[in-house]
């Protein structure tokens, strides 16, 4: 095998859903590889499971893959030499390729049907003997399959596996050896005529001049029937690369029970792109250094494969929810209250018509607590201090609504408020300074009473950014209900 110094990667998924976040760090790692070599990024849908493919999940994926910023060079929707890019518009290459092997005898027609294939299986266990085919079909003439065929039966093709053994080269785990008795001949082309996966796939690699393939290692054990398939159809073998497993945090494969787990499900939650592109790449992957942060544009100048571990990652949720944290604090202000505006109008704190003409208004309150955020689903929960009714006081905030200057705080900052409509910074701090004055009130007795007095927490945001952006008659209403609690 002779590496091409024209790099070609593909990502390939079958269309039969969201993007699981598995499948989306392989398609990282294959973009940031062809990225990093000057290459090509290939998309190829693999539909050949008709029950499941749909046209619907085939455009989930191209919007998982845009909005990851994955794009393709070559493939669907885009075009390119080497298409169909779409394996169930290629049936007739893959018919092609089977004549070829027919002719050669590297592969047979198999008439066996299901019940006897079960049975033959379950003698091979009685007797202690691996349950392979027993190539009961191999010595069947080519004419007489033929016949049969046109007199209506309806077999499969097996390929003739007749190496002891192979070698599977690997970028990750080196070399690694597989006894083809493991598997023996086993079928490329089903009794409906549609290729199996390990068969279509050589085919496309081969003819799509894929130079690197690189994918999850529970497709290694796959690779050494493609391997033979590559060699029979005289093909050029290429690199291989089997990337390691995702981990939940219990070291069970990741799944739904561990949370979410599909590109679309953390996008619903309100996770960044970038942060996702970021914490994807660490898993397995890892770069000189101590850095944790970086952007697509510096894990391209940093990848390589040979910083990829053999070992499996373990997604840990809460380091994706503390770096989605640091990108959302540093993003622009107006990206993240235009993503925030979808979870605020779901929990009926904003109209249409608010956001339509208090967007302004509205970044300025986002920008006052977005440091809390990890994720944008948790703008309702910071943004109620500013849209719903002041909550009932918690242990704190009745500490200090006891407080014996708390009563004469709230009244006298009502007094002073009572003529305007909005309070510029300096206004309220002239009237904080006012409110201290007249009451003897300072330090935690002031401040927190009016903060609790119009938010009804100990906590939020900083009163100087807050009260600006509230109307003095929403503030006023806030004030009479918290000196009624009194």
């Amino acid at each position: 095998m002779t590496q091409n110094t024209a790099v070609r990667v593909r990502f390939a998924p079958s269309p039969t859903g969201h993007i699981h976040v598995g499948n989306a760090r392989t398609a990282l790692f294959n973009y940031l590889f062809a990225r990093s070599m000057g290459g090509t990024f290939v998309l190829r849908i693999e539909d050949t499971d008709l029950e499941r493919s749909t046209v619907a999940s085939e455009q989930l994926i191209y919007e998982d893959l845009k909005w990851l910023g994955l794009n393709w060079d070559e493939g669907e929707g885009k075009g390119g030499a080497y298409g169909p890019y779409r394996q169930t518009e290629r049936f007739d290459i893959y018919n092609e390729a089977t004549d070829k092997l027919l002719r050669e005898g590297k592969a047979y027609h198999c008439f066996c049907t299901k019940e006897e294939l079960e049975a033959a299986r379950e003698q091979a266990l009685k007797e202690g003997r691996p349950p392979l085919y027993n190539g009961k079909c191999k010595s069947i003439p080519r004419e007489e399959a033929e016949r049969r065929i046109e007199a209506g039966e309806k077999p499969a093709i097996r390929f003739h596996a007749d190496k002891p053994n192979v070698v599977v080269r690997d970028l990750i785990h080196g070399d690694v050896e597989f006894p083809t008795n493991a598997f023996g001949d086993f079928i490329i082309v089903r009794p409906d005529g549609v290729p199996v996966y390990n068969y279509a796939v050589v085919i496309d690699d081969a003819l799509m001049k894929i130079t690197h393939v690189l994918r999850g290692d529970d497709h290694l054990p796959n690779t050494p029937k493609q391997v033979l398939l590559f060699d029979a159809l005289g093909y050029t073998t290429p690199l291989f690369a089997h990337i390691p497993m995702i981990l939940g945090p219990d070291r069970s494969k990741l799944s739904k029970r561990h949370g979410n787990t599909s590109v679309e499900q953390f996008r619903s939650a309100g996770y960044l792109p970038e942060a996702m592109i970021n914490f994807m790449a660490l898993l397995s992957w890892s770069p000189e250094g101590e850095d944790e942060l970086f952007n697509m544009n510096e894990l391209i100048d940093r990848f390589t494969l040979d910083r990829v571990s053999s070992s499996a990652a373990v997604f840990d949720f809460d380091k994706l929810k503390w770096m989605n944290g640091m990108y959302i604090r540093s993003a622009d202000i107006n990206t993240i209250t235009a993503l925030a505006v979808p979870h605020l109008m779901a929990a009926g704190q904003v109209t249409p018509e608010f956001v339509t003409g208090e967007m302004e208004r509205l970044a300025k309150m986002v920008a006052s607590v977005r440091d809390n955020f990890e994720v944008i689903g948790d703008a309702p929960k910071y943004m109620s201090v500013y849209f719903d009714e002041i909550p009932e006081p918690d242990e704190e905030s009745r500490e200090i609504l006891d407080l014996p200057t708390t009563r004469a705080v709230l009244e006298t900052f009502l007094k002073l408020i009572d003529d305007y409509h909005w309070l510029a910074v300096d206004i309220y701090k002239d009237c904080a300074k006012q409110v201290g004055k007249d009451t003897g009130a300072k330090g935690k007795a002031l401040y927190m009473a009016l903060r609790v007095g119009m938010t009804g927490k100990t906590k939020g945001p900083e009163l100087d950014l807050f009260v600006p952006l509230m109307p003095v008659e929403k503030l006023k209403e806030r004030l009479k209900r918290t000196l009624e609690r009194i």
